[in-house]
């Protein structure tokens, strides 16, 4: 369905072009807490910063030690990482002696054991969190799930898409275009999403440990020396089949060509018995291995380089939400932590993300087959893997295609966008950011992944002391950087209150366990 040819175009014939500009765009960011000599913490997620239950904004992923930051949504991306900034200063006055570590891939772990796994109360629903993050240790193993990242959201301008939909004069409903334009950012986005890894992986290399739970996966990797493991052109193995790939998941052929399609195909694995994960068991000896025995326990276990989202409301399923309210912004989580940068992410690149997002939504997206879908998935492993590799080719439809050939034509058709984007603005912040990305199009050299190679070389460190060093550095940063009085008091203020929000969900009669989950899992899909 071609219903976006020359939409860019048709907007500005109409003289609406500016309606792309201020779409919303919010950060989440894993970190994983170490003490200073660079092993994963021990330590309870610190009582100040709130509950992890409860708190909007600062909480846990997997582990008890994998802290995550949650920004709301901003108009000004510069708001936005400003945000993240201020939750930074206030999470290390609380740190004490320990840090949060730069990097995606984890270093400081011995085995899956050193690994807590999150703990979030003694209510139902904290209990079903904690059950399911278990149910990942028994199919995936700890070690996987201490993998940290960014996730970048972004919901289109509202204003757009009454004028989107009148333009292109499409029979749907307004929400109905609305989901299906989405879909077809999303496809967009799996075509060419290699690219962000090229860009901005930063996950080259790994430590030895990473592989003490799967010693047989060492033998893959080349030596970078005694305690690292890298492939010499990686971008981002974080990425890669090392990561969050699993052969069950391989086969489940998500569909992304409706919201229909996908919210079927996605309650179906959530529905359907697993034979390897019914030998688990779901309760043995009394106690839950994990939430079902089915492919998913829940919708969040499938995992994508991007998500199409509703806000669910309490104890709803996020494939109910998305039928019953369609897709309300996109979820993009193919970004490594940036080691470079305290942040772990930098204007320059948020606003190209937000540009090429753009890009996908405003160009025609055809339907996606289960052949397109490997031909995808094999050009993010390549990239994954080999990205920087002189002369890379990547399969484009039928054909093979240079990597820096394809690379150029995606920056060139955001060209236009980023020239709306930058508005009245002189300095042209969405073209530098272009520019700046061209560069890297040009020079595999100037990637963050061969300079923290090449940085790694130059200093004659393994990864660990590379990335716990650098950590080191961020550190410094956030503590010679004080939060101010008033935004403490507010920080402050917002994590009492989580714990009291906590402390009266607990407070309220609990039904039983099974009971619990047998509610939450009988809300159709449809």
């Amino acid at each position: 369905m071609n219903q976006f040819n020359n939409a860019l175009s048709k907007l500005q014939d109409s003289g609406h072009q500016q309606l792309i500009c201020g779409g919303l765009k919010g950060i989440e960011k894993e970190s994983l807490r170490i003490n200073k000599a660079g092993l994963i913490a021990q330590t309870d997620h610190p009582y100040g910063l709130g509950s992890a239950l409860t708190h909007p904004f600062i909480t846990t992923d997997y582990s008890e030690a994998l802290i995550e930051l949650i920004t709301p949504p901003f108009a000004d991306i510069a708001d936005t990482l400003d945000y993240l900034q201020n939750i930074h200063l206030f999470v290390y006055q609380h740190l004490n002696d320990e840090m949060l570590l730069g990097t995606s891939m984890p270093c400081g772990i011995s085995g899956d054991e050193s690994i807590r796994i999150a703990e979030y109360g003694t209510s139902n629903i904290g209990r079903m969190k904690h059950v399911y993050r278990h149910g990942l240790w028994h199919r995936y193993g700890r070690t996987m799930q201490a993998i940290a990242g960014i996730h970048f959201n972004y919901s289109v301008p509202e204003g757009l898409w009454p004028v989107l939909h009148s333009l292109t004069n499409s029979p749907l409903s307004l929400e109905e275009f609305t989901s299906s334009s989405y879909f077809g950012l999303v496809r967009n986005f799996q075509r060419i999403g290699w690219l962000i890894l090229y860009l901005f992986g930063t996950s080259p290399a790994i430590c030895k440990s990473f592989f003490n739970s799967r010693p047989e996966l060492r033998a893959q990797f080349e030596e970078f020396d005694g305690h690292t493991l890298y492939h010499p052109y990686a971008t981002s193995l974080r990425m890669s089949d090392i990561g969050y790939k699993s052969k069950n998941q391989a086969s489940l052929n998500i569909d992304y060509n409706s919201l229909e399609g996908y919210v079927n195909s996605l309650c179906k694995a959530v529905t359907t018995p697993y034979p390897e994960y019914e030998k688990i068991g779901v309760v043995v000896n009394g106690q839950y291995q994990q939430l079902n025995a089915n492919i998913l326990q829940i919708e969040n276990e499938f995992y994508s380089t991007i998500r199409p989202k509703q806000i669910t409301e309490s104890c709803e399923k996020p494939t109910r939400a998305l039928k019953l309210r369609g897709v309300r912004y996109i979820e993009m989580r193919s970004l490594d932590l940036d080691l470079f940068n305290p942040l772990g992410i930098d204007l320059d690149k948020a606003r190209f993300i937000e540009a090429l997002l753009l890009t996908c939504l405003l160009n025609d997206s055809p339907e996606i087959s289960g052949h397109d879908h490997q031909i995808n998935n094999a050009n993010q492993l390549t990239v994954a893997h080999a990205g920087r590799k002189p002369q890379l080719e990547l399969q484009k439809n039928t054909q093979t295609i240079r990597l820096q050939e394809w690379a150029n034509d995606i920056l060139a058709s955001m060209s236009p966008v980023c020239a709306v984007l930058d508005q009245d603005d002189g300095n042209k912040p969405y073209s530098m950011a272009l520019q700046k990305q061209q560069a890297l199009v040009d020079n595999p050299d100037l990637t963050a992944s061969a300079r923290m190679l090449a940085s790694m070389r130059e200093l004659s460190q393994p990864f660990a002391s590379f990335a716990l060093n650098k950590s080191a550095e961020h550190a410094r940063y956030f503590n010679n950087h004080k939060l101010d009085d008033t935004q403490t008091l507010q920080f402050s203020e917002m994590a009492q209150q989580s714990h009291n929000k906590q402390r009266e969900i607990e407070s309220q009669p609990q039904r039983p366990f099974d009971e619990f989950l047998n509610r939450y899992f009988s809300q159709t899909c449809t």
